[in-house]
């Protein structure tokens, strides 16, 4: 019984990783514009060329989506910044973009424990041009996405929380494309 039921979530994962987000697997990853940042000064995401990144859009701390996701989001930061990844939080504020005070976002990073860095997209330029104007009919705006070395969209999480299932699947992309 445990091997059907592993066979089955081997599969479901397989899945979940061909669908999610997949005409934009392949395609090179949109340079963002981003001025605020916490925990860090501004960066271009041409700097991280021969890094490997993890890109999560999220939102206030009272979100139940990125509040779920948050520990797996320090997990990676903390297991594999050493090793080539960096983490960036892309802030996104909810239900629609407006001016937030970069007080408030601090108060929600110091929340969710990110040491990591954090950018301020309060107009969503960010998140419309990575996701909303690709994406049609997203359900979710609080999506991943993993890019490899060469700024190649590798891995995309179209949003919610990560399951621990979708946690141990994005670990091992991670892992592979560190390899790589």
């Amino acid at each position: 019984m445990n091997r059907i039921h592993s066979g089955l979530a081997c599969f479901c994962l397989l899945l979940l990783l061909s669908f999610s987000g997949d005409p934009l697997i392949g395609t090179s990853a949109p340079e963002w514009n981003n001025q605020q940042w916490i925990n860090s000064p501004p960066i271009a995401l041409s700097q991280l060329k021969g890094k490997v990144v993890l890109v999560r859009f999220l939102m206030e701390s009272s979100c139940p989506f990125c509040r779920a996701t948050a520990p797996y989001l320090n997990q990676f930061y903390k297991q594999y910044k050493d090793r080539g990844l960096v983490v960036i939080g892309m802030y996104t504020p909810k239900p629609a973009p407006r001016e937030t005070p970069i007080q408030d976002v601090q108060r929600y990073v110091r929340d969710y424990g990110f040491q990591f860095p954090v950018a301020l997209d309060n107009d969503w330029a960010t998140l419309n041009k990575y996701w909303l104007d690709r994406t049609p009919n997203a359900e979710f705006t609080s999506v991943s996405f993993l890019i490899d070395k060469k700024g190649t969209i590798s891995y995309i999480h179209p949003g919610g929380s990560y399951s621990a299932e979708e946690a141990v699947a994005i670990e091992k992309k991670i892992e592979e494309l560190l390899k790589n």
